[in-house]
């Protein structure tokens, strides 16, 4: 073995075999938003399976943050890239969001045929608590190797801060801690970069990083938007034939067009998650087209938070029920579930390209000082957000109410911070029991991510029986 390889990034690459039952395990499990699953990612492919190193998994979450549409799936799509290239790329990624897209697709039909949601949250009760205690432990695991000095703990506090209490835009803190980043490399003390594999092994395992052109990279962003686009030729087909290519750029051909072109523009300006856009997609969905009615988005919100898979599933949600109140000449269900399709295609797909024509960049430029600069930054930055992520997912896990409280500026009365604050009163005992038994089971008895969501998620059912029983 190379000894110019540190130990701690040794990749004990697995077969494809194992990498498909793998991702198909994490996609039936990636409960608990981007939070959860990064978390669950880590424990499964850094510390259970030891198929990347610690610094090359955050190296991939940190380009994956940069990006718009769900990280998670994104970060998903790369490792499975750098194990097996475009084909495990794309097998990683789909498994990631195909199990909850099933399951959104089946509550959807269920909620439009009866109108009702409210029986969701006792299927799910345990196990958002086991959630909450794998991210925690993540947290703790992950920030432990990451925040690896003053400045890297400073970042992190700042970044918490300006997301919990600023509510500043999830973009903007990421790109000011690469900011921070390249000047403290540049005028204060120079940090000591991660140990990164030799170019000689990067060669081995990712022929593609060698080229010099850019006429890959252009071939492959181009091949892929097609992909993206390629539906509207069949929502063409749907109706009576006019002008193609002005009722696909208007999208108001049909209900079909409509929802694939409005969703493909949500794709590329959804950063930070599914909550940075609900509220447009809520207005534009009720006001504009009237696919839904006002309060239906939270229905659809409470159906999405109850499957695996990325919160944007949601989307799919709005996707289904306008194909369903609009189906043309099908089917109601057969309109709801193209609908949800198309929606599901526009949102998922642009995710592929982001790593197929940006990660073996990102992975060339992984021995740039002033770039690992930036990123340790970024990496420090994350360590904030997965803090704020779990903190906003325990308040709402343990706690029926949630609002915010806001600071006033004494001269002007405008609100200077605002934080979410519980209602203490509201403190769901059930839950904060169930909680504190995954996280005995997590850090006393190092129980498996399936053995702490079976056994919390039996217990919730328990409960949830005997309140009914009594």
């Amino acid at each position: 073995m190379n000894k110019a390889i540190a130990a701690d990034d040794i990749v004990a690459a697995p077969t494809l075999r194992e990498a498909v039952r793998v991702w198909a395990r994490i996609g039936f499990l990636s409960f608990g938003g981007p939070a959860g699953q990064i978390a669950l990612m880590h424990k499964t492919v850094v510390d259970e399976k030891r198929w990347i190193s610690e610094d090359r998994f955050l190296h991939a979450l940190n380009f994956c943050m940069l990006l718009p549409g769900p990280e998670a799936q994104q970060l998903a799509t790369y490792i499975g890239w750098l194990m097996h290239g475009v084909r495990g790329g794309l097998i990683a990624g789909l498994l990631f969001i195909l199990p909850g897209f099933l399951v959104i697709l089946v509550l959807s039909s269920l909620y439009a045929v009866f109108q009702e949601a409210a029986w969701l949250p006792a299927l799910f009760f345990g196990v958002k608590a086991a959630v909450l205690a794998i991210v925690i432990e993540a947290l703790l695991r992950v920030g432990r190797r990451a925040l690896k000095g003053r400045f890297h703990y400073c970042v992190a506090g700042a970044s918490f801060l300006a997301l919990f209490l600023v509510n500043l835009p999830f973009p903007l803190v990421v790109i000011l801690a690469g900011v921070a980043g390249l000047l403290w490399a540049k005028y204060g003390q120079r940090q000591q970069v991660a140990p990164s594999l030799p170019r000689a092994a990067l060669r081995q395992r990712l022929p593609a990083l060698t080229t010099r052109t850019i006429a890959r990279p252009l071939v492959v962003l181009v091949f892929w938007i097609l992909v993206w686009q390629s539906p509207l030729l069949f929502i063409r087909g749907l109706d009576a034939p006019t002008d193609l290519i002005a009722e696909a750029l208007s999208g108001e051909t049909n209900v079909f067009g409509a929802v694939f072109i409005f969703f493909s523009k949500m794709a590329v300006i959804t950063f930070g998650g599914a909550y940075a856009v609900l509220s447009y997609v809520a207005q534009v969905a009720v006001g504009h087209y009237a696919w839904l009615q006002p309060g239906e988005m939270l229905d659809g919100l409470a159906l999405a938070e109850t499957t695996p898979g990325p919160l944007v599933l949601v989307l799919c949600f709005v996707g289904f029920l306008a194909g369903y109140r609009n189906p043309l000449a099908m089917a109601p269900l057969a309109g709801g579930f193209l609908g949800a399709f198309l929606a599901a295609w526009a949102t998922f797909v642009p995710s592929f390209i982001w790593i197929f024509a940006g990660a073996p960049y990102i992975e060339k430029l992984r021995n740039n000082e002033n770039l690992s600069s930036a990123l340790s930054a970024v990496t420090a930055a994350v360590v904030g957000v997965i803090l704020n992520l779990a903190l906003w997912f325990g308040l709402h896990v343990l706690f029926a109410e949630v609002g915010r409280v806001a600071l006033l500026s004494g001269k002007t009365g405008l609100p200077i911070v605002s934080l979410a604050w519980p209602q203490w009163w509201t403190l769901d005992i059930a839950a904060f029991g169930i909680f504190v038994l995954a996280c005995v089971l997590l850090f006393r008895f190092k129980a498996g991510i399936l053995t702490v969501i079976g056994v919390s998620a039996a217990a919730g059912l328990l409960f949830k029986a005997a309140v009914a029983l009594l």
